[in-house]
């Protein structure tokens, strides 16, 4: 039995409308083995940097020789480029225009390559359809043999988002951060990376607006006996998430994507009001 590639498809197109269906059917017409695999179609439309941050969360649990297709395109048709990047074994298609910011901020190594060779489009492009007639096509192609060098030249001047997937830790223990995302439950992600500590830190203090949040919890229900309380947890995507139980945190907070974080790390905490009346856990 032939290899089965899989195609994974992230866009903000919904399921009402045809727009999906047709991208599978134009790679499985050029490609009749290859898995595809919706990551969403539920993208807010036109929102890059929630599909930036849905393809980070997910991307590297697909096995190798994954290629990934995103299609969040405001500027379709426009000079915005097309593009392709190879990283890691996995290869990911789609507009330059920011959505691959946070793979390229975790994936050093990666190369970028702008589809030019437009043999490999389908005939006549729609300038509103890059999804069927450009990115489909290409990750058939890919799935098919074809290299990424063959697409078109390399380029080294991808768009990034204005918020970078990771923060930096500043000299004297505090990291300046920001929510890089808000799911659907109201947890509020930051873009302090868990993977930057070998450990669970002994203190911390989560500074957001006039909140401050000291409490660094397990998992979700170790806060049922105080529902409603705002707290910190590492989330599943590896960032640390301000949470409150069975409520939403970005409600309670106020927050959107990119409101500015200070967490401490390392330093005794002081307790606010609202942890005291919250007892100890």
């Amino acid at each position: 039995m032939p290899y089965k590639i899989v195609i994974t498809l992230l866009t903000d197109f919904g399921t009402a409308d045809y727009f999906v269906a047709a991208m599978k059917g134009v790679i499985l017409s050029a490609h009749p083995n290859a898995v595809i695999v919706d990551i969403s179609h539920e993208i807010p439309p036109h929102d890059i940097a929630t599909a930036a941050f849905t393809l980070l969360a997910c991307y590297r649990d697909f096995p190798p020789g994954t290629i990934h297709v995103a299609v969040v395109d405001p500027g379709v048709g426009s000079t915005r480029r097309p593009i392709a990047i190879i990283a890691e074994g996995f290869t990911f298609v789609g507009p330059d225009n920011g959505l691959f910011s946070y793979i390229l901020d975790r994936e050093l190594h990666a190369r970028v390559f702008r589809l030019s060779i437009e043999t490999y489009f389908r005939p006549s492009p729609s300038t509103t359809f890059h999804g069927r007639d450009i990115f489909a096509p290409i990750a058939a192609a890919l799935a098919s043999g074809v290299t990424i060098a063959a697409l078109g030249e390399e380029v080294s001047d991808p768009v990034r988002l204005e918020a970078p997937a990771r923060c930096k830790r500043a000299s004297d223990g505090v990291w300046n951060a920001a929510i890089l995302h808000i799911d659907r439950f109201g947890n509020c992600v930051t873009n302090v990376a868990r993977d930057e500590f070998p450990g669970d830190p002994v203190a911390l203090r989560i500074e957001i607006g006039d909140h401050t949040i000291s409490r660094l919890l397990r998992c979700y229900a170790d806060a049922a006996a105080n529902a409603g309380e705002l707290f910190a947890i590492w989330g599943s995507a590896g960032f640390l998430e301000i949470s409150a139980y069975c409520d939403s945190a970005a409600q309670r907070l106020r927050a959107s994507r990119g409101s500015s974080v200070r967490v401490t790390i390392g330093a005794q905490p002081n307790l606010t009001d609202e942890d005291q009346q919250a007892g100890p856990h």
